[in-house]
């Protein structure tokens, strides 16, 4: 075999996700003179490219962005900063001495010699292998992010009766995308007594259209030969074992499985990194430096984290010491610190989804991330809330609830596009409005915020783009 190409860098990042994104940034700014991120997609942004609802950016931007939108503000300052981007190229391979392998079309094999390296390469599903459910082996079982990508990137609909298994994020944000683009949502089945799912989330993607959320329940056996025609669900017992005489048989066509994340953590074992047998991720210290000196690591790849501003947060410490690192500078724990948001995201108690009082009306707040538990009497006094922001939500709740609507739109060359209302619409007019969105195509190029579609369904609210496609 032909020698390598060799190239160097200060600081070389694998993955061009949000950590990786924000940990060249920091790289970057810190002084480092050459980062290079490498992604193995054809743009960056990683997952988030996917990921159309809205949630994001609540902490680093202090507005409530889509995941295009939050992935295109990095991607804008990465190009701003002259940061150099190795996209549809993968790294198969990083030494200890912080030599890194890749591969691509237009480079072929290549080496690149690193000052540092920063490891952020996210997480992946666990698969229907991972969870030993009996059956046969027909089409129609999905990862819920699998089945996110093929609507939202491919524009392809899984199926028709969906049943999900597992309520985290993605797959609740899954029942409400595949009940706006009119499939069925049978039921969500939980194996815990409570949802492992983000409090808005419970309520924007199952209360909002009536969904079953099944606690201490799980799938038990999947039915069909060529394509899924059914799953039994059963509940379970404390010791999670399925309850003999408690099974129920749902038609669907189509089981997504949401049922965790594991890091990506193979490329650094392959450097010698030691990974922690509890989270799955490399040991870091507070720098988020491995114990292989040099190699850093942050975001998912090191545990899953709740909220992609925290994922950002730490890539920002990762790189910022990779920098130092590579300049031969002291890596000062001072220098290291971000400010960690104190609000966290509610995500227990919600064993269930009835909301009624016999003294008003409970509202759950989705405006922050602390999810307060509004009260609203028959005289639209409001209690429970901690800001008057929450006043004004609970009041618009139980009077004109509104919502926000993500999804995609069609453009020629079989391209999705994300698109939003720039304003909540009446949540009765949500259905309405994804008609219409149907309806039309798309002719590109377009900019992030352009105009789409003006007073779509009479509500007061444009459809503008979510991201730039020039």
């Amino acid at each position: 075999m032909a020698a390598a190409n060799t190239m160097r860098a200060d600081v070389v990042v694998i993955g061009g996700g949000p950590a990786g994104m924000s940990a060249a940034i920091a790289a970057k700014e810190a002084g480092a003179e050459e980062v290079v991120i490498i992604e193995r997609e054809p743009r960056l942004s990683g997952i988030l490219q996917q990921c159309i609802h809205n949630g994001f950016g609540l902490h680093k931007f202090k507005e409530e962005l889509t995941g295009p939108e939050y992935g295109q503000r990095y991607e804008e300052m990465v190009s701003n900063l002259g940061i150099t981007v190795l996209t549809d190229t993968m790294a198969v391979d990083i030494t200890s001495e912080r030599t890194v392998t890749a591969v691509s079309k237009e480079k072929g094999y290549f080496t690149i010699n690193a000052g540092a390296v920063v490891l952020a390469m996210g997480c992946r599903e666990k698969s229907r292998g991972a969870l030993s459910i009996p059956g046969t082996r027909p089409a129609g079982v999905f990862t819920a992010g699998t089945a996110q990508k093929l609507v939202n990137i491919k524009g392809y609909m899984p199926g028709k009766k969906i049943v999900i298994l597992g309520s985290g994020d993605i797959g609740l944000i899954m029942a409400r995308r595949m009940t706006l683009e009119g499939a069925e949502v049978k039921a969500v089945c939980e194996i815990m007594e409570d949802s492992g799912g983000l409090t808005r989330n419970i309520v924007q993607c199952l209360k909002d259209f009536d969904i079953p959320l099944l606690l201490r329940h799980t799938v038990v056996e999947i039915h069909g030969k060529k394509r899924v025609e059914g799953v039994t669900v059963a509940r379970v017992d404390e010791n999670l074992k399925p309850i003999p005489g408690t099974e129920e048989y749902i038609e669907c066509d189509t089981l997504m499985l949401s049922v965790g994340l594991i890091p990506e953590n193979e490329l650094s074992k392959k450097a010698g990194v030691e990974i922690d047998p509890k989270t799955r991720g490399p040991v870091v210290d507070e720098n988020r430096q491995t114990k292989v000196p040099g190699i850093f690591a942050c975001g998912n790849v090191v545990k899953v984290h709740e909220l992609v501003d925290f994922v950002s947060d730490e890539g920002e410490i990762a790189g910022r010491g990779a920098a130092l690192y590579a300049q031969g500078k002291p890596i000062c724990e001072g220098e290291q610190k971000t400010d960690k948001p104190k609000q966290q995201e509610q995500k227990k108690g919600v064993k269930n989804l009835s909301d009624g009082n016999s003294k008003g009306d409970t509202v759950i707040c989705t405006i922050c991330p602390m999810g307060c538990k509004i009260l609203v009497d028959a005289g639209m006094n409001v209690t429970g809330n901690t800001c008057k922001r929450g006043e004004k939500y609970a009041i618009q709740e139980v009077t004109a609830p509104e919502r926000t609507l993500t999804t995609t739109m069609y453009a020629e060359g079989h391209i999705m596009v994300p698109v939003k209302t720039d304003r909540p619409v009446p949540r009765e007019k949500l259905s309405a409005c994804m008609k219409e969105i149907n309806c039309r195509t798309l002719i590109l190029p377009i900019e992030a915020g352009n105009i789409i579609i003006e007073n779509i369904g009479g509500t007061g609210a444009n459809v503008i783009a979510a991201r730039s496609f020039l």
